[in-house]
């Protein structure tokens, strides 16, 4: 090794001072990954990414919702360490919203047959499918008061058909549910959805859009609301899209205030449990 150059009075300095404050600089260190060797402060931040709590505030309001670790406002060690920032109360003032997918051969699945030992591949014990079966695409809104009015979609939404949606079918659902009353929406961030011109309809009209995280199904309530739907359709055998459509529309309209508003009501066990989970699955 050769000689180590003089240090300069101002690099010693800057050691000097590192010292006292008890700073350490480290090396980078390898760790092995399948073949490959990875920097491991790069791995670390992997896993980070990976385990990352999905917490965002929403503005304006004391409700949570998780997000990128780089806007995580609100990380309490542990759901019981939590404190009371009106979730409840700010869910209850939430008009969420979503599609969902009807197909028509949904109310013949899951059927079951008794059988004897060896029967299994028998032609009357089996039935037919169909691989591509005719389908509708339903858009739908909830709050703690009920339930708004459907809109049956045709055809790809973009960001112009949505705006219409919203015209004609959010609009309503907000004047039955809340009146004159303010009130905070909530949707996805489907393309549609996050569009510019979609910013702008809503900011013309004077509502509030909920943040919202990306792939968290889990925190909204409404996709519960469309599970119930689909077990009501069970024993529905629709022959055609009208048909379908109708028994989708009588599903929804048994909804009941009720059923809406304890869903609303689980929004906090639902973001402590996402809180507890690290970002992970929950039963939600």
């Amino acid at each position: 090794m050769g000689k180590t150059a003089n240090l300069t009075a101002v690099q010693k300095a800057i050691i000097d001072t590192l010292k006292q404050e008890e700073c350490c600089i480290k090396a980078p260190q390898w760790e092995v990954c399948g073949k490959e060797k990875v920097w491991q402060k790069t791995l670390h931040n992997e896993k980070r990414n990976i385990q990352s709590h999905r917490v965002q505030a929403c503005a304006g309001n004391g409700l949570q919702v998780p997000h990128s670790p780089g806007q995580a406002t609100f990380e309490p060690e542990t759901a019981a360490e939590a404190p009371d920032l009106g979730y409840r109360e700010a869910a209850l003032d939430c008009c969420f919203s979503d599609e969902s997918k009807f197909c028509m051969s949904f109310g013949n699945q899951g059927a079951r047959v008794w059988r004897k030992t060896g029967e299994r591949e028998m032609p009357k014990c089996l039935k037919s499918s169909v691989k591509y079966p005719q389908s509708v695409m339903v858009w739908g809104a909830m709050s703690a008061a009920g339930v708004g009015p459907l809109c049956f979609l045709k055809g790809r939404v973009n960001a112009a058909s949505y705006q219409e949606i919203l015209e004609h079918f959010m609009l309503p659902s907000a004047e039955k549910l809340y009146g004159d009353e303010d009130f905070i929406f909530q949707h996805d961030l489907a393309p549609a959805h996050s569009a510019k011109t979609t910013g702008k309809w809503f900011t013309d009209h004077g509502i509030t859009v909920l943040n919202w995280p990306a792939n968290s199904p889990d925190l909204n309530p409404i996709e519960n609301l469309w599970d119930i739907v689909k077990r009501k359709l069970r024993d529905a055998r629709p022959n055609t899209l009208d048909e379908l459509k109708a028994a989708i529309e009588a599903s929804w309209a048994s909804i009941t205030p009720q059923q809406c508003h304890r869903l609303i009501a689980s929004m906090p066990r639902r973001i402590e449990a996402v809180i507890s989970a690290k970002g992970f699955r929950t039963k939600y």
